[in-house]
């Protein structure tokens, strides 16, 4: 699909034909659009390509007055999945009169300025490109947010359970903070080319910005690595603290039926075909009863006082 979108005094506008100075959006292009955009804008069929790529790192890749940026970008799957929040290559391609993003997904980065929350100018490409990178940054840290709240609700449910359910979903979102911080890491390499090719020096304004960009992203690296590491150890703990209560149930139980042994012991004894103790006295019923309940009362009292119950 591909859309193309204008910035006016009214706002983003959308236009059905390549009009100069604007941005234009593509997301899973058929063969035939792929095409269709290598031949309007001049550009590489490899360069829309690449970054389709789910795989592909981050990189800055140069040919002419063509320029491919690639970075990647959080995503949110599902909590269901089997990991909730992954990341996905994004491409931007500058031209002399357009901006070209190209991703294989739709995503909540690119729907912020569709969509007209943030105001930006199309015109202005190398802004563009820098708020681009400053959304993915803050992309970034608001789902970390997301998976440090959703871990510490599991963290609550952990402490009283005895199936391993709960550190299966602590591996998913600690998978989620790898890929994240394995992706920033390959962003903030991207980005310092980026500052070395002196590419956004133009402008003071920009230069700024770029400032914020790297400092944003190497903020988001550091709070991912200290989040993954805390998340690694916690659900060592956790792996013991199930183990443990999982003890404390097989003890209370050994306890119990050791208590319960007693009286089924007794009656046992007293029904076998001998001659035992009490046996033809009016209350042998009886006095037996409160023999094994005082014996069994007299056991649970000591488990009790060892903890064992």
């Amino acid at each position: 699909m591909i859309t193309i979108l204008k910035s006016t005094e009214k706002g983003l506008e959308t236009f059905t034909e390549f009009t100069g100075g604007s941005w234009i959006n593509v997301i899973d292009p058929t063969p035939a659009e792929i095409t269709q955009l290598s031949q309007a804008l001049g550009i590489s069929q490899d360069y829309i390509t690449d970054p389709l790529d789910i795989d592909e790192l981050a990189r800055v890749e140069k040919e002419g007055d063509t320029t491919l940026i690639i970075l990647r970008v959080p995503y949110y799957q599902e909590k269901d999945a089997d990991i909730p929040y992954v990341t996905i290559p994004l491409g931007i391609i500058l031209t002399e009169q357009y901006a070209v993003t190209v991703c294989k997904t739709e995503n909540r980065i690119l729907k912020e300025l569709t969509n007209g929350r943030r105001v930006i100018s199309t015109g202005k490409r190398y802004r563009f490109v820098l708020q681009l990178l400053l959304n993915t940054a803050n992309r970034y840290l608001l789902y970390l947010h997301e998976i440090n709240k959703t871990v510490d609700k599991l963290e609550d449910s952990l402490q009283q359970s005895l199936r391993n359910k709960e550190v299966l979903e602590l591996l998913k979102y600690q998978k989620s903070l790898v890929l994240f911080e394995t992706a920033l890491k390959s962003n903030e390499l991207m980005m310092e080319r980026l500052q070395r090719s002196r590419i956004f020096h133009s402008y003071p304004e920009d230069e700024d910005l770029l400032e914020d960009v790297l400092t944003e992203n190497k903020q988001a690296i550091q709070m991912v690595g200290i989040a993954s590491n805390i998340l690694s150890q916690m659900m060592d703990a956790f792996a013991s603290i199930i183990s443990n209560n999982l003890n404390q149930v097989m003890k209370f139980l050994a306890s119990v039926t050791i208590v319960m042994a007693i009286p089924t012991m007794i009656a046992s004894f007293y029904g076998m075909n001998v001659n035992l103790p009490l046996v033809h006295e009016a209350y042998d019923f009886t006095i037996v009863l409160l023999v094994s309940v005082v014996l069994c009362a007299a056991v649970a009292i000591i488990f009790w006082r060892r903890d064992w119950f």
